[in-house]
């Protein structure tokens, strides 16, 4: 259970929207914010670092973690599993600290069912034209993985309404001071 100490702040959107380059800006801003590293089956790209973006782990220790319920949160997603280890949550935001979950959408639901407190936000694109172009500038995806990422968007999307906060990521500097702004308001 968290106490009133620190923030638990949850940022989905679906993939491409920009949700890792908003939260590294957040963090640039704000360093004593706390970003919650997940641990992930999926392979790492060229561009990350284990322990930076994610903790890169087998499918069988995230199993074998699943069993002995060491996760806050925790999700598949197109073919590759995603979790939020809970020790280091409680234990920042009980030390008083804000804490960033880069979360989708079923991990998300999963934190505010345990933790009604926490802020959830979600970033849109401004279209699925642009979306669709951020994910092929990537070049990290087989045409039928973008099929299934761009698949998946679609559905997410219809989850938006279980955020408190819907934030269009049109330009990084304005999404970026708009999510700040909720973060930090009064409650």
């Amino acid at each position: 259970m968290m106490n009133d100490k620190g923030k638990l702040v949850i940022i989905s959107a679906p993939s491409g929207c920009g949700k890792g380059t908003i939260i590294a800006e957040i963090l640039r801003l704000r360093p004593s914010y706390i970003f919650s590293v997940s641990a992930t089956t999926r392979t790492r790209r060229i561009d990350e670092k284990d322990g930076r973006e994610y903790h890169f782990i087998s499918r069988d220790k995230f199993e074998e973690m699943i069993s002995n319920d060491e996760f806050f949160e925790w999700a598949e997603y197109v073919g590759d599993f995603y979790g939020t280890p809970k020790k280091p949550i409680y234990d920042f935001v009980n030390g008083g600290a804000t804490v960033l979950l880069d979360i989708e959408v079923q991990g998300a639901k999963q934190v505010i069912s345990r933790e009604p407190n926490a802020t959830s936000i979600f970033i849109i694109p401004p279209s699925m034209q642009e979306l669709e172009k951020r994910l092929r500038g990537r070049g990290t995806d087989s045409e039928e993985k973008l099929a299934a990422r761009l698949e998946r968007a679609k559905e997410e999307l219809e989850e938006k309404y279980n955020y408190e906060h819907i934030v269009v990521n049109d330009v990084i500097s304005r999404t970026t001071e708009e999510i700040l702004h909720i973060i930090e308001r009064k409650d």
